[in-house]
């Protein structure tokens, strides 16, 4: 392909489905791209978020004539919110599926299971959310389309310390889990450098249900700010339990708490509850509005910002292989590599030298049982 074309290629794209221009029906072998997820198990609700957003975006590449005029076709594997199963999944996916791309995990702790495994062989993974920095550090063939955690963690903190007018902040830590505790060292950082105390720290395990002796530890500290780097379940659970317990510190958290079960789990417990996170489907860009629109007319509720991420994920990698020309995977990491200024959902997305993404952060907070945009930050 002329080194002109493979660059108009995506903007092509674009605008054909953005005006509705009919494109040519993609023909030959599908395009095979893995994506691997928890859809069953603890996290069902990530993977389901997720799996929604890959699945728009491999129908609207195939409606806009497909990867380099082949038909995209998205093979799933499901880890179960299991640890070792992704690495067993990209496995899979790879040898057994012959898929140019791997597109997963949400959490960083699945996700840094199945990167060597990508690495070894030297193909392109794409994370949608995995924040923690050793994600992207485990080599070259690794890409995530979201910020990280040194910059999430400083932004909570930032934000707690000048915004909310918190001083007092307790920790309360998934000691399993690197994305929880890599957020939590940023968070207690930044928040200490501003001036604020670390009045205690307390740890739990992925999947536990009661954390009424921490909170009670936390309630002693008199403490107006707990930051809960973790997961949905566990932070409508502590909410709870933090509110049973007379505990009336200010929940915080981070992208983890991105679900619509977070509600459903927390209910009244969580007013007030503030988190970062990635996007906002209240976003006014236009490309934004057409796939909130189109992602409410099929699954009837508005998207989280993991659908969107994923939905880029698929995207860039999309973009990369027109630029490339091909999607052999040397080529295709270094198209990804070479990622400046893509328009995406979750707005436009450049990877620096770590293949990490320069992107903003929402902030949400509860109100009245729904989850409301209230701010952006920019890196």
């Amino acid at each position: 392909m002329d080194l002109r074309l493979r660059l108009l290629a995506p903007v092509i794209t674009l605008l054909a489905f953005a005006s509705g221009a009919p494109a040519a029906a993609p023909t030959g072998d599908p395009v095979k791209l893995g994506f691997f997820m928890s859809i069953t198990g603890r996290d069902a609700s990530f993977g389901e978020a997720a799996l929604r957003g890959a699945r728009l975006a491999v129908d609207d590449l195939n409606a806009a004539g497909g990867i380099l005029g082949r038909p995209v076709e998205l093979v799933v594997e499901d880890n179960r919110s299991l640890p070792g199963e992704s690495a067993t999944a990209a496995k899979k996916l790879i040898t057994r599926n012959k898929v140019v791309a791997l597109i997963g995990e949400c959490a960083s702790s699945r996700t840094l299971e199945a990167a060597p495994v990508a690495q070894a062989a030297g193909l392109p993974l794409v994370t949608p959310a995995s924040t923690n920095p050793k994600v992207t550090a485990v080599g070259d063939c690794i890409f995530r389309v979201c910020f990280a955690d040194p910059f999430q963690g400083a932004v909570l903190a930032t934000y707690a310390w000048k915004n909310l007018g918190l001083r007092r902040a307790a920790l309360l830590i998934d000691s399993t889990a690197p994305y929880s505790v890599g957020l939590a060292e940023v968070f207690a950082q930044t928040f200490t450098a501003l001036g604020g105390a670390i009045v205690a720290s307390q740890k739990y395990s992925g999947g536990d249900k009661d954390f009424r002796a921490q909170l009670t530890a936390i309630r002693a500290t008199r403490a107006d700010a707990l930051f809960l780097p973790g997961y949905y379940v566990e932070a409508g659970l502590a909410a709870q339990q933090s509110r049973e317990l007379g505990l009336r510190a200010t929940l915080l958290g981070g992208d983890g708490f991105e679900a619509p079960q977070l509600i459903e789990i927390g209910g009244a417990a969580l007013e007030g509850t503030v988190y970062s996170t990635h996007y906002s489907a209240e976003s006014q860009d236009p490309a934004s509005r057409r796939f909130v629109a189109a992602y409410q007319a099929r699954h009837g509720s508005a998207p989280v910002g993991l659908a969107a991420l994923t939905y880029d994920s698929v995207q860039l990698v999309a973009d990369a292989a027109h630029r490339a020309g091909t999607t052999e995977r040397v080529a295709l990491k270094k198209a990804l590599a070479a990622t400046r200024d893509f328009p995406g959902i979750t707005g436009r997305t450049t990877l620096n030298d770590q293949r990490d993404a320069l992107k903003d952060a929402a902030i949400i907070t509860v109100r009245g049982g729904r989850c409301v945009f209230t701010d952006s930050v920019r890196p």
